[in-house]
C-alpha cells in the first residue's frame, strides 16, 4: 500500500525528509480496526517526530496522528465498530501513523465521525480536540456544565493554533470567560471567530493587558517563553496546564504563595501506557461528534493541502514549523 515516511531525520527542505513509499498492508486483530484512510491532518508532533532522530531498522517511519476514514476490517476482539463505519481518531504515537492508505488503530481511542462533517473537515479535529478536552476537564477538573463555571476565566496561549482553536470553543461552551493570545490581525480575528471574548498580545507582559488574574491558563505555545507571565497572571488557587515541554528549568516556587497548581497534558499518555481508561478517548470523541452535529462545535480546518503525498506533506510540515499556522491543514486521499 502507498504511504509517506522517512528513513533519516532531515530538514524539511530536503526532498528526502519525507518520501513516497510502499509498505505492506496490515491486518486487523484483537481490538484493532483497519481503517481506509480518507483524510489526514498535520500537527507539531509530526514535525517533532521527524526531527527526533533516525528510525530504527530498515523500514520507513510513518507519521500522522489525525485520521478520518472508513472501517475496512475489525479485529476478533473489537466490539465498538463495524465494517463500513465512518470514524475519526488520533491514534498512538508508539505505533505507525496514519499517513498511509490503510491504518491500524485500537478501537478504544476511535470515535464516530460527525455526520455533518466530511472527511476533510473531520480530520482536522481528533488530536487537538482530545488534547483540549483532557486539559480542561481532566487536568483542570472543570465541569462541562456552564453554570458551574460561571464567573471563572481562562487564558489560552496560542488561541489561533490547532489546540487553541478547539480549546477556545470548548471553554466558551463551558461557560468560561475566554481570553486568547494572538499577535496578528488574522490570528486575532480567527480566535474571536472561535469564541474568544477578547485577545491579548503574547509578546507583551500579560498582566497590564488583563483586567485581573485568570483562574485557568492553557499554554499551547512555548512554556519557557511564557512561564514568568503565567506565574504572574494565574489567580490564587488557579491552575496552569501546558502541552509544551520545557527546555529550561522553571521555578515552580513562583506558584507556592498562590497555592496554584501546574500540570502537563499529553494526549498520547493513555495509548502509550495502555491505561485501563483508554476508552475515555472513544467516549469523548463521540461526545464531540454529537456537539458538532448539534452545531455547538465547528471544525478548525483552515487549509486543504491537496492529495496525501510526500511533496504536499513536506509543504504542510514547513508551514507548521513556521509557527504561523492558523487552525489546521488537512490532506485528502492518495
Amino acid at each position: 500500500m502507498k504511504a509517506v515516511g522517512f528513513y533519516q531525520s532531515l530538514p524539511i527542505t530536503d526532498e528526502n525528509s519525507l518520501q513516497d513509499v510502499e509498505v505492506e498492508k496490515p491486518q486487523a486483530a484483537g481490538k484493532d480496526l483497519l481503517v481506509k484512510v480518507k483524510a489526514i491532518s498535520v500537527n507539531p508532533v509530526d514535525t517533532k517526530q521527524r526531527r527526533g532522530g533516525d528510525p530504527e531498522g530498515n523500514e520507513p517511519k510513518i507519521l500522522g496522528w489525525d485520521v478520518a476514514g472508513v472501517v475496512e476490517e475489525v479485529g476478533n476482539e473489537a466490539e465498538l465498530f463495524n465494517v463500513g463505519d465512518e470514524v475519526y481518531y488520533a491514534g498512538s504515537v508508539t505505533r505507525p501513523g496514519g499517513n498511509s492508505e490503510f491504518h491500524l488503530v485500537d478501537e478504544r481511542i476511535v470515535g464516530k465521525k460527525p455526520e455533518k462533517l466530511d472527511f476533510v473537515e473531520a480530520a482536522a479535529l481528533p488530536l487537538t480536540t482530545i488534547t483540549a478536552w483532557e486539559a480542561l476537564f481532566e487536568r483542570m477538573h472543570l465541569s462541562m456544565q456552564a453554570d458551574a463555571n460561571k464567573g471563572n476565566s481562562i487564558l489560552i496561549i496560542g488561541a489561533a493554533g490547532g489546540v487553541g482553536s478547539i480549546a477556545t470553543q470548548i471553554a466558551k461552551l463551558s461557560g468560561l470567560e475566554t481570553i486568547g493570545t494572538a499577535s496578528r490581525k488574522e490570528s486575532i480575528d480567527w480566535a474571536k471567530s472561535r469564541g474568544a471574548d477578547k485577545t491579548i498580545n503574547h509578546y507583551e507582559r500579560f498582566m497590564p493587558q488583563l483586567e485581573e488574574p485568570v483562574d485557568y491558563i492553557l499554554c499551547c505555545n512555548n512554556t519557557d517563553q511564557h512561564w514568568e507571565n503565567m506565574a504572574e497572571a494565574v489567580a490564587p488557587q488557579g491552575h496552569i496546564v501546558t502541552i509544551v515541554e520545557t527546555k529550561e528549568k522553571q521555578n515552580l516556587d513562583q506558584l507556592k504563595n498562590k497555592s496554584a497548581s501546574f500540570s502537563y497534558e499529553f494526549m498520547f499518555t493513555r495509548s502509550m501506557y495502555g491505561t485501563e481508561d483508554m476508552i475515555e478517548q472513544h467516549r469523548l470523541l463521540n461526545e464531540v461528534s454529537k456537539l458538532v452535529d448539534e452545531g455547538k462545535i465547528h471544525t478548525t480546518l483552515t487549509e486543504h493541502g491537496g492529495a496525501i503525498n510526500a511533496e504536499n506533506l513536506r509543504n504542510a510540515h514547513e508551514k507548521i514549523e513556521s509557527g504561523k499556522m492558523i487552525g489546521k491543514i488537512v490532506l485528502e486521499n492518495f
